[in-house]
């Protein structure tokens, strides 16, 4: 039986104890959240759509107008393929869908190839046609049965039939994105777990991140089906929702079994491990949520749907996280700690590794800092050259039906192009003329083709040089935009969205950075006392974010390895994902630079000189790193797996981002800027020192000695001697300042 161990004081002390009690009823908890978030939060994959970008914006209201008016939104299209259009058995198969099509409750219009005016449904090379179904509904039921007539025609015509338009689009990417969840899910937990069994050598001690994070999903669907009935949910925010809560739990709860197996190694029996556990790695992850769900909240001051409903999702992931690794980890931990094995007394040599690669880099640091900054400037240079734009059915790969329907409209069907650039026009159709008479005299434009839409509203579909979306098209919109011919218009389309989100981001980016950049810094200061720290850990971010971005630059837009991936290049970034991945990636590279300052500051406050207290802290501190980085990578690589190119895009990106902020940033250029600085890491102005010591964060928790002469000796604990207790000692703040001014340069 062993003796008593002193107590912790401290709230993450106080949790760690309810939660080892109360285990019983912590794991019920969470046991029935999870059931919970299984039965009902996967819901949510049922009331995602994608959602438009800039919202509020002109092109949005423009878009959103011409949809009402005409419903043409609501569509379902066929490719009928294969056959001559002139075929009698091909015009009778179709003719006779058309009838049965109208006939189905929601239908409110059809139009094929034989029909007054249907010649813009056949394709140049006569070889296929369009059956376009105008809906009032998007009722599943609805749906599903103007699709199964649609199929019909395939087999009574001998053609191929393949069914696009917005309703199978939409149906197609919110299916598509729950399977590559799932098989996220399904490539990374094996995975991780593997890595996690090499970690800590045993199952045990690896199945325990991975309860954490099972737990931490299902309470995120939940939240995030909450969030659903309040704002817009885009289908790619659950696989991001996902991917951020599975990394995160697996590395708060890597923290927190890691420091157990220290505290057992120490001597502590499991309650004591996990009470001193969850006041050292319990604060330390909190303050590590802290910092990410900072980064994150700098998405709330953009305006379109997607980056308020990521912002809303992440920091409810985040919070959920944090609750998990601080309750559920201990709670487990009280069941089966006793059979994790412990680490070594003494957390093993100061001389492995890590401490071996700072003396190298200390060695040089100059040289090392200019080459690893050079190399990552160099990785960010192609984004630059990086070309926004609005994907549709591009996000889907070539094999499924929408984005087959989509390609061939484009290619083989002129007229059914989409338009480059639509005005919508209040007004008759007579000032709709005018009005599209002048818009064909502007260099660039193509045509203008004038329709009425209904209620007042005629919509002028603008054709120009080049792409929907190059430099002419959004040249053309700001022309429009500029001189709209004493009529009320709105410009909208392909190219207007696009305009409108990178107006979007250069006005309100500023402010989301400041918001950004500013939390963390204060955050950081707090945490260290000093100014020149933070600054310097925001630079380094920033390069790496950069590096990652370039990459993705070079995959995605430029085709490198796309082959290798599985995808095809659409020659652009889709917008809106620079600003996530940046959000992301800086909130995750804050998450690091947190557990490797934590531990350089410890050890600069005992006496450690600049030199040795960044050695030290980094080998001692590399191993957890490294591990948490590599974890993270499994993660987000495995949702690279899946076949949506948007969530590609993201699972790539933040794989790379965190693969070279662990290794060159946290490995190199930390040290080595470090080493250069010395003893000015930690300087602030004397008022900012006062005002740290009566304000600042403490990283640290100060622990009462475990009771003398207990120490491990195989399973077994030996029992002390009886001895006096001695009440923990905390070096003054006056102390530590003084301490400071005495350690010499570095």
């Amino acid at each position: 039986m062993h003796a008593p161990f002193s107590r912790v004081g401290g709230p993450f002390a106080a949790v760690g104890r309810f939660s080892h009690r109360r285990r019983r009823w912590v794991l019920l908890a969470w046991a029935l959240l999870l059931a919970v978030g299984l039965l009902f939060g996967t819901k949510v994959f049922d009331t995602a759509a994608p959602t438009a970008s800039a919202a509020g914006s002109e092109s949005a209201a423009g878009s959103a107008l011409l949809t009402a008016a005409s419903s043409s939104d609501l569509s379902i299209t066929a490719l009928v393929d294969g056959r001559s259009v002139d075929d009698s058995g091909v015009r009778a198969a179709v003719t006779a869908a058309a009838v049965d099509l109208s006939h189905i409750a929601g239908v409110t219009g059809v139009s094929d190839a034989y029909t007054s005016g249907g010649s813009a449904l056949r394709s140049s090379d006569g070889t296929a046609s369009l059956v376009e179904a105008q809906l009032n509904t998007s009722n599943k039921n609805t749906i599903a049965a103007v699709s199964q007539r649609l199929e019909a025609i395939g087999t009574a015509s001998g053609t191929t039939v393949d069914l696009g338009g917005t309703q199978i689009l939409n149906a197609q990417v919110q299916q598509q994105t729950q399977k590559d969840t799932e098989l996220g899910e399904l490539v990374t937990l094996p995975l991780t777990l593997l890595v996690m069994v090499l970690i800590f050598g045993g199952f045990l001690a690896a199945g325990l991140p991975l309860i954490g994070a099972v737990g931490s999903i299902a309470g995120a669907f939940l939240a995030l089906l909450g969030f659903s009935r309040i704002m817009p949910m885009d289908t790619s925010v659950l696989p991001i929702a996902t991917v951020l809560g599975l990394g995160l739990s697996i590395d708060y709860a890597l923290l927190m079994v890691n420091r157990f197996r220290e505290e057992r190694g120490h001597g502590a029996d499991v309650a004591a491990a996990v009470e001193r556990s969850c006041a050292t790695a319990g604060r330390t992850i909190t303050f590590s949520a802290v910092t990410v769900a900072a980064a994150l909240s700098g998405l709330f001051v953009f305006v379109s749907p997607i980056f308020r409903a990521v912002a809303a999702a992440g920091v409810s992931v985040v919070v959920i996280t944090v609750l998990s690794g601080l309750t559920l980890v201990p709670a487990l931990l009280g069941f089966v700690g006793g059979r994790i094995k412990p680490l070594p007394a003494g957390g093993g040599s100061d001389d492995g590794v890590f401490a071996r690669t700072v003396r190298r880099v200390q060695r040089r640091p100059l040289p090392v800092a200019i080459g690893v900054a050079v190399l990552l400037l160099a990785l960010a240079a192609p984004f630059a050259g990086a070309h926004a734009q609005s994907a549709g059915a591009d996000v889907l790969p070539k094999s499924f039906s929408s984005r087959v329907v989509a390609d061939a409209v484009q290619s083989r069907f002129p007229s059914q192009q989409t338009a480059a650039v639509t005005v919508a026009v209040r007004g008759s159709m007579a000032q709709a003329e005018t009005y599209a008479a002048e818009v064909r005299t502007l260099p660039g434009v193509t045509g203008a083709t004038v329709a009425s839409v209904g209620d007042g509203l005629v919509s002028v579909a603008v054709s120009v040089d080049g792409g929907t979306e190059g430099t002419t098209a959004q040249r053309v919109v700001g022309e429009l935009r500029a001189d709209r011919g004493g009529l009320t218009t709105w410009v909208t389309g392909d190219a207007a969205t696009v305009v409108d989100f990178k107006h979007e981001v250069s006005t309100r980016g500023p402010w989301a950075l400041a918001l950004v950049v500013g939390a963390t810094f204060l955050l950081l200061f707090l945490m260290t006392g000093s100014l020149l720290v933070p600054l310097k850990a925001l630079l380094t971010n920033l390069l790496s974010l950069g590096a990652s971005l370039g990459v993705m630059t070079l995959v995605f837009q430029d085709g490198w390895f796309s082959g290798l991936l599985g995808f095809t290049p659409t020659g652009g970034l889709e917008a809106w994902i620079p600003v996530l991945v940046f959000a992301f990636a800086f909130g995750l590279s804050m998450d690091y630079e947190v557990f490797l300052l934590a531990r350089i500051k410890e050890l600069h406050e005992e006496g450690h000189r600049c030199r040795k207290s960044v050695e030290l802290g980094v080998q001692r501190s590399g191993r957890i790193i490294t591990s948490a980085a590599l974890l993270m990578v499994v993660v987000f690589a495995g949702f690279s797996t899946g076949s949506m190119l948007d969530i590609k895009e993201i699972g790539l990106t933040l794989a790379v981002a965190v693969l070279l902020d662990a290794t060159l940033v946290r490995m190199l250029l930390v040290p080595a800027t470090m080493t250069l600085l010395g003893r000015a890491n930690w300087w602030a102005p004397g008022w900012l020192q006062r005002f740290h010591a009566r304000i600042g964060l403490r990283d640290g928790q100060t622990l009462p000695p475990l009771r003398a002469g207990w120490r491990p000796l195989g399973k077994a604990l030996v029992p002390p001697q009886r001895a006096p207790q001695r009440a923990p000692q905390r070096v003054p703040e006056r102390a530590l300042e003084r301490r400071r001014g005495l350690v010499g340069p570095s």
